[in-house]
């Protein structure tokens, strides 16, 4: 294959990413080789080490970059929402919806995690804490209006997110339903074993 041009700058960091992100979900993070990865990059295998210094520190940037990328897009999915039954019902729609799209990256983010779940950045953590912390909140909110029927706030949050989070294993782009439609499902299961029926106004 040939190389890569630009071999030394950003792009082909990106290549690399991109690359790794494929090989990982493909074969698995054990069975990728640096080796494997430079020839379909297009570059030398000692050329990697200008761009990465070990197989699991690509992993971990790649962990890194997902987790980034899933707060910042749930922040601005949630910021022109107030009421909790409206923010619980925004959280479903994108948490479906960005697993769907960024399925490898969800696939090695959770996959992997006996790799890198000791070892990761605290960054890492902080995202997926701060993840799980605003469907926490939405729904401590919604209890404390009277609006979400909810025994324990984490418990729900951790069997929610655990349901949202799955769909990415058997959902087909092809299949029976659309994106859209499992979203409408996705969230009428949340909303009717969170929403109480008879919510009062705020």
């Amino acid at each position: 294959m040939s190389r890569t041009a630009g071999s030394h700058g950003p792009k082909t960091m990106d290549a690399i990413r991109a690359a790794g992100l494929q090989l990982i979900f493909e074969h698995g993070y054990e069975a990728m080789s640096l080796r494997r990865l430079a020839a379909d990059v297009g570059i030398q295998a000692g050329s990697l080490y200008n761009h990465i210094s070990t197989k699991q520190q690509l992993l971990f940037d790649l962990i890194d970059a997902h987790m980034r990328a899933l707060l910042a897009e749930l922040a601005k999915a949630l910021q022109h929402t107030d009421r909790p039954p409206d923010r619980l019902r925004a959280f479903v729609t994108f948490h479906v919806a960005y697993h769907i799209a960024r399925k490898r990256e969800v696939f090695i983010s959770y996959s992997d995690c006996a790799v890198w779940s000791r070892k990761t950045t605290p960054r890492s953590w902080h995202c997926a804490a701060s993840t799980s912390g605003k469907l926490i909140g939405i729904l401590e909110q919604g209890a404390a209006s009277g609006e979400f029927v909810v025994g324990d706030a984490q418990v729900a949050a951790f069997g929610i997110l655990a349901m949202l989070t799955g769909v990415c294993t058997w959902f087909r782009p092809d299949g029976r339903l659309t994106t859209q439609q499992v979203i409408a499902v996705y969230t009428e299961m949340v909303a009717t074993g969170i929403v109480r029926p008879s919510a009062p106004p705020r």
